[in-house]
């Protein structure tokens, strides 16, 4: 059997304001400091080691990863950092009050926008994208949708890839793997690892800073997955996120 561990980053500063946050490279709040930390400590407690970390490019996740692994005194581990791994971009809905757009175009379509599998946000232009090829970070970056705006389609488009072509590949080779990450490319994993149809994922929410657990068999088949916190811990994190997207 295989154990892989993905964990949303902590809380950021824009999901404490209830902000679309996409590709904006927010720091985390104290709360999403706090919930990194108290990851890192789950995962020591429960005996948890690891052979190499991935993230994105993003100094949220990247945060959260180097908080958990201090805690687990691991801070020495092989971290592989991917833009693969980053956010659904929101395109011009960067930066908004999630309510407020609620309020303004409905919290069905604010749903749409967030969970959708195959519903772009409003998209930036080209031109007005194409600037961030310069960032060393972005240099491979094979297309433009991915900085314009996203589905969970195009998503999972480029997750995948990695997937397949190291994590994969490394999780079979006997590699033990924890994956910091965020909201939608975790979703993406999530939906491609269980099989999950277009309709189940819409609503398909991963709480910030709580480890969750797949345990594979040799062909990376999902036998079980838990979170490493308690129910009411769990059901109040999760609430909290399916909450984000309706008008006040």
């Amino acid at each position: 059997m295989k154990t892989l561990v993905l964990l949303r980053h902590g809380e950021s500063e824009y999901n404490s304001q209830n902000r679309f946050t996409g590709w904006t490279d927010v720091n985390l709040s104290e709360k999403g400091i706090t919930e990194a930390r108290t990851a890192g400590k789950a995962l020591k407690e429960n005996g948890f080691e690891f052979d190499i970390a991935y993230t994105s490019v993003l100094r949220r996740a990247i945060k959260t990863l180097w908080l958990a692994l201090e805690e687990m005194d691991r801070m020495w581990l092989p971290v592989k950092n991917s833009w693969r791994l980053n956010e659904k971009h929101y395109g011009t809905l960067q930066g908004l009050n999630k309510s407020e757009m609620a309020a303004k175009y409905g919290e069905e379509q604010v749903l749409l926008w967030r969970r959708a599998y195959d519903v772009r946000p409003p998209l930036f232009d080209e031109d007005e994208v194409r600037p961030l090829l310069n960032e060393a970070r972005y240099k491979d970056v094979d297309n433009l949708i991915y900085m314009r705006g996203e589905c969970l389609k195009d998503t999972v488009e480029r997750v995948i890839p990695l997937w397949e072509n190291e994590i994969a590949p490394a999780i079979k080779s006997g590699q033990r793997i924890i994956i910091a990450a965020h909201g939608n490319s975790l979703r993406a994993v999530v939906k491609y690892l269980e099989g999950m149809s277009d309709e189940a994922i819409l609503k398909y929410n991963i709480p910030t800073g709580i480890p969750l657990v797949y345990t594979l068999d040799d062909d990376l088949k999902v036998i079980s997955s838990k979170y490493l916190a308690d129910e009411e811990t769990l059901k109040a994190a999760l609430d909290k996120v399916a909450g984000q997207g309706k008008a006040k």
